[in-house]
Order: structure tokens, then sequence, then C-alpha cells
């Protein structure tokens, strides 16, 4: 419904929801959560909000921790952005990473709540070796497609967004989404949600948008390589993730009021 008020907003999932890049760990991070979370507030005011995303996170781990966690808060309504880190993690584990998607489903609908859930986007637009992971996207992406259908969950589609190609939309890893980015991403969920207000303005590429020759997309695959990859190898074969010693930033459900301005800050 346009005109539903939401009370208890908890934000589930990894780097994505945290805010990674939409402003820093000095001053704080905002992220596409926070922005949604002062759109809400400004609709209906009292909302109070809880972001239980920690960079490097994977599916299993938020059925394991978040998922509780956000089941105590009684929240009336639930983003969740999950599955990259299963994604791109080399191995065998995808297949049980998949499972754990449709079971992490299927939990949320026991909530009550209502649920926003998201496909990925099409990596190979913004990265080479997402030719790589294509055909794993595609499979997370029919598994999240159809446990939203299944539950009557709020589906934001990445991977159809024409959006997702400009390159403004992401910062330089071509991973994490940017300031920008993380603005479309709320607006996505605005969308989802029927927000008055929101439309599907979004997902709409810019008419002026010069996409990304091959030299770009390159020099984005070395950076990625540079800040990802490597230190990834790294923190594995030490049993590290890039999460290790990190905690939820907003770990209870606080007033929006009390972060709104740190979301206006990174705009």
């Amino acid at each position: 419904m346009a005109n539903e008020s939401y009370q208890r907003y908890v934000a589930l999932g990894d780097s994505q929801t945290e805010g990674l890049w939409d402003g820093d760990d000095t001053a704080g991070v905002a992220g596409f959560a926070d922005r949604l979370a002062v759109r809400l507030e400004e609709l209906h005011p009292g909302v109070q909000y809880a972001n239980l995303a920690v960079r490097g996170r994977r599916i299993r781990d938020v059925l394991d921790n978040q998922l509780p966690a956000a089941v105590a808060m009684r929240p009336d309504l639930i983003t969740s952005c999950i599955g990259m880190n299963d994604v791109t993690r080399p191995g065998k584990s995808f297949a049980t990473a998949l499972e754990d998607v449709d079971l992490l489903h299927d939990r949320l609908a026991e909530t009550g709540a209502t649920v926003v859930t998201t496909t990925f986007p099409d990596l190979e637009q913004i990265l080479p070796v997402g030719r790589f992971l294509g055909a794993r996207v595609l499979e997370m992406n029919a598994v999240v497609r159809a446990a939203a259908a299944r539950h009557g969950f709020r589906l934001v589609d990445l991977y159809e967004a024409e959006s997702m190609g400009d390159p403004d939309v992401w910062s330089p890893d071509r991973v994490h989404g940017s300031p920008a980015g993380h603005a479309l991403f709320a607006a996505a969920a605005a969308e989802a949600l029927n927000l008055p207000g929101s439309n599907h303005d979004w997902a709409i590429s810019k008419a002026e948008v010069v996409r990304p020759g091959f030299r770009s997309r390159m020099y984005s695959q070395a950076l990625w390589t540079q800040n990802l990859l490597m230190p990834w190898v790294w923190r594995h074969l030490r049993g590290l993730s890039s999460g290790n010693g990190r905690v939820a930033k907003r770990p209870r459900l606080t007033p929006v009021a009390l972060v709104a301005e740190a979301a206006e800050a990174t705009e």
C-alpha cells in the first residue's frame, strides 16, 4: 500500500548494505539502507532503524547471526541484500549457498514483516571477470526471484536495470555502489515499497552516459584484483574475512532522526 507506515526497519546484508564507499570509516558510512530509513522517516516520523550488515558477510552469516537478532526486534520492514560474497568466492560451496539463500527467504517470510529482496546486476557490464561469474549470478537471481514470488516479497531487480551499466553508479572498485549508486539503490527500494513519490526512473540509463570501454573496464579489473581479490586471498589463507573484528554499525533499533544527518553528509 502506498501509504503504509513502517515503524521498525531492520537492514540485513554485507558491505553494500553497510554502506561501503558511501562515506568512509572515519566520518562513517551511510549507504542505501540509511537513505531509505531517512525517506521513511520523512513520510511517517518516528521510525526506528537498525542496520545489522557487516562487510564480508555471507548468506550463512545472516542466517546464523543477523536474522535472529532482527527477529528479536519484531520489525515490520526488512531489507535483505546478501549473496555476492558467496557468488565471488571460489570453490564448491556455491551449491550450499543457493540452498541457504532459499532457506533465508523462508525464514524471512516467517517474521511477518514486509520484506524487500534483490537480484544482483550483470557483472559482465562492469568487470571483465564478470563473464566468469555470470552463470552464478543467474543461478542466484533465479532462486531469489522464485522465493520473492513464493512469499510475496517486494523485489528490486538490479539485473534488468539499464542503469546498472552506468559507471557513475559504481565506486572505483566497480563492485560497491558509489554515493550516487546508493542513492539509486534506495530509490529502487522505495519503488518496490510503492512509497509516495517513487517511480521507475532509477532503472533508466541516462542518455548522456558513456559506457566504459575495454581499457576502462580493464583498469577497474586491476583495481578489483588489487583491492579485493588479493586481500581476500591473503585473508583466506589466514582464515579471516574483511569483516573480522567488525560489528554492525547500528545493532539496535535507533530513531532515524539520529542517523539522518550522517546520510545527508554524504550526498
